[in-house]
């Protein structure tokens, strides 16, 4: 039997935290609430927010864009997602993307849920609607620190 517990949340609804490396983050269901399962996060950010190129050694992520378009770069290749678009990176796979419209909003699944703790040390509670700075020192101690994620480089764009 699952140690999971049912839940319903509603759009805006669930923690909020700023994440270090730019944007909003709604958690709608952290790893202790699907039993370790997974981790799902809903995360707001603005153009030109981009990610360093990291893997996950112990995570499959998929990401859901539900408004906005991104860049993709999955092991070296590039990829336009929209909205309604989807991707899935497997585990140890490098990857990072940025944010070429005005804003994105995605929704990241993280399978299991053994990453959260990466995203906790990383970000900080959201007091207002107004996302904190970018910090990608804090990024690199939380992926050191847990060992969740691996920074693998800068982010590999060149959308000048």
């Amino acid at each position: 039997m699952s140690s999971a517990s049912a839940i319903v949340r509603s759009k805006g609804e669930g923690p909020r935290r700023w994440f270090y490396g730019g944007g909003t983050h709604t958690w709608k269901v952290t790893a202790e609430e699907s039993g370790g399962g997974f981790f799902v996060y809903e995360d707001e950010m603005t153009q030109g927010k981009a990610t360093p190129l990291h893997a996950h050694p112990e995570v499959e992520e998929t990401i859901f864009v539900l408004e906005g378009d991104i860049l993709l770069n999955i092991d070296g290749t590039e990829h336009a997602v929209g909205s309604g678009g989807l991707s899935f990176v497997p585990r140890g796979v490098p990857h990072a993307f940025t944010v070429l419209s005005e804003s994105a909003r995605l929704l990241t699944m993280q399978s299991p849920g053994v990453a959260q703790p990466f995203y906790w040390n990383a970000s900080e509670p959201a007091m207002s609607e107004e996302a904190g700075p970018t910090d990608f020192d804090r990024v690199r101690q939380a992926a050191q620190e847990t060992g969740a994620t691996r920074i693998l480089g800068p982010p590999p764009f060149n959308t000048q």
